[in-house]
């Protein structure tokens, strides 16, 4: 009988925590997060599961031969049962999207439904395949900022997307391993996701005041004490320089994770190690999220979203990510 170990062994159910950071990156650059994301997280997450079983069904013929542990080919999940979650699923990610961004969410979950469904039962074992998951990527991007102006979301959208072609290029070298050259350029294509989430045009715009500090009453409530503009200046400065140093410091995190996996692999180009560097793609990816949301102005919450990354690592400890 098929327990829910088993479910979550078929759609990777740890690997969830790097889908929400898509959707706030996605607000933050449109200007337009709220509650509204969270719902719209969730439709993400319930599609990024029905992809995952959807995966898991298309490729059972190959994984009998590859991944013979997987829970189709070992026989805890039957094909049908698999096929049933990966379709329930889509469903239930499109009609919350709908029911939560309306006409405007559809517009955008749709496609990236489709495009799930295009890379596992057409692209995925294609030249097209990196390019049409990274697609996947950046249209969850664009569905967080469905509600205001997906344009702004777009340099947002193509760095994830990027890095997502870098962790799917590993991803084909999961079985055989890899040769030099595939670690190498996609550590190179790393290093300049990195760079972009750093230098992306920050989409809040401050007012005069915004970074001030207000005038306050001195210690006796004196309300003729204000403080002294050069402390406001000052406080001012500390907070501009705290808000430019995030992004770079998470950008960095991401880069020592998912780079320095990719630096073993061209190291030793062993299955092994690609699995393990795909792995680190996929639960760092929080970080870089969290980059681009502290870049467009969202620092704590860029924060807490790339906090997800520790802990999508130690889950990938008792349930593999890919």
């Amino acid at each position: 009988m098929t327990s829910v170990a088993d479910l979550a062994e078929l759609v990777r159910a740890p690997a969830a925590l790097s889908v929400p950071g898509d959707l706030v990156a996605g607000a933050a650059a449109a200007g337009v997060l709220g509650p509204r994301t969270a719902g719209l997280a969730g439709a993400s997450v319930l599609l990024y599961w029905a992809g995952m079983a959807a995966n898991d069904w298309a490729d059972r013929r190959l994984d009998a031969e590859e991944r013979p542990e997987r829970p189709i080919p070992s026989g805890r999940v039957s094909p049908t049962a698999a096929a049933g979650v990966a379709v329930g699923l889509t469903a239930a990610g499109l009609g919350l999207a709908a029911a939560v961004g309306g006409r405007r969410a559809t517009a955008v979950a749709l496609p990236l439904a489709a495009t799930i469904w295009g890379y596992d039962l057409a692209a995925k074992n294609t030249a097209a395949g990196p390019a049409v998951m990274a697609a996947c990527r950046g249209l969850d991007v664009l569905l967080g900022a469905s509600s205001g102006r997906p344009v702004r979301a777009l340099p947002a959208a193509l760095t994830v997307a990027a890095h997502t072609w870098t962790v799917t290029a590993l991803s084909r070298r999961e079985v055989s391993g890899a040769d030099v050259a595939l670690p190498r350029r996609t550590l190179a294509g790393t290093a300049l996701v990195a760079l972009a989430a750093t230098t992306l045009p920050r989409t809040h715009r401050p007012t005069p005041g915004d970074d001030a500090v207000p005038a306050s009453t001195g210690a006796a409530g004196d309300p003729g004490r204000r403080t002294a503009p050069g402390v406001r200046a000052g406080a001012a400065g500390v907070g501009r320089s705290l808000a430019a140093a995030l992004p770079v410091g998470l950008a960095g995190w991401y880069v020592a994770r998912y780079g320095g996996a990719q630096v073993r692999v061209a190291a030793d180009p062993t299955a092994g190690r690609v699995r393990a560097a795909v792995g680190a793609g996929i639960t760092g990816l929080p970080s870089l999220q969290g980059a681009l949301t502290a870049r467009a102005g969202a620092g704590l919450l860029g924060a807490l979203v790339a906090l997800a990354a520790p802990l999508g690592g130690r889950l990938a400890r008792k349930l593999s990510p890919t």
